[in-house]
């Protein structure tokens, strides 16, 4: 996807995949209670004072500036704004976002990192940016850093993404070179959907995996 597609996106508050609430799978898979967090394509994703509230140093990566700043400014924060390396910091407390191209940054711009968390970053990405996507992935995170990954499987005729439609065998094909891959739960959200039903989805699957990096 070019970045203009997400800038217009949120520029016409066009962002259905943001939900009012922590992710359910996050909050009753997450495996840690410390440590730092990776959050990559994070948006203003409740998910990430949910991490924050529970011990961890949380940083996120976030193309668009607008979506950064409503993170802070919707839990009445007032973050710190620094620039180093073509990318933005934001932060205040435990949380902290970096602006820009997630390609763009590299470990040096991140703390050494211990877990990381994707709900909506590889579903929002077209097939042929995927593997891009989890080789970059991977080269920020140390071995043995451990993670959740929360994907939506469907039939992709059906309607466009994104969000798009990873299913098992992809994200295994995928992973596994760089991961341990480990499927810990599905459920069936269609019923939360009004999109899908609207475009004769049968079943739209969001399933968690949890991930160690090789």
């Amino acid at each position: 996807m070019e970045p203009q597609f997400w800038h217009q996106r949120w520029h016409a508050n066009q962002i259905g995949f943001h939900l009012p609430h922590p992710n359910p799978l996050l909050t009753r898979h997450w495996m840690s209670h410390n440590g730092t967090v990776l959050v990559p394509l994070c948006g203003k994703s409740l998910d990430l004072p949910w991490l924050a509230e529970r011990g961890h140093q949380v940083w996120g990566i976030e193309l668009n500036e607008q979506a950064a700043q409503s993170l802070f400014s919707e839990q009445g924060l007032s973050p710190e704004r620094t620039s180093k390396n073509g990318l933005t910091r934001f932060s205040a407390g435990p949380m902290t976002v970096l602006q820009g191209d997630f390609f763009d940054v590299s470990p040096q711009d991140l703390p050494p990192l211990t877990h990381f968390y994707d709900r909506a970053a590889l579903i929002a990405l077209p097939p042929e940016m995927r593997q891009q996507y989890v080789a970059h992935l991977a080269s920020l995170l140390p071995s043995g850093a451990e993670g959740l990954l929360v994907t939506l499987d469907y039939p992709q005729s059906l309607i466009a993404g994104p969000p798009f439609s990873v299913p098992d065998q992809e994200v295994r094909q995928r992973f596994e070179l760089w991961f341990e891959v480990e499927h810990l739960a599905s459920q069936d959200i269609l019923a939360d959907s009004p999109k899908f039903q609207a475009k004769g989805v049968p079943w739209l699957e969001e399933r968690v995996y949890r991930m160690v990096r090789r």
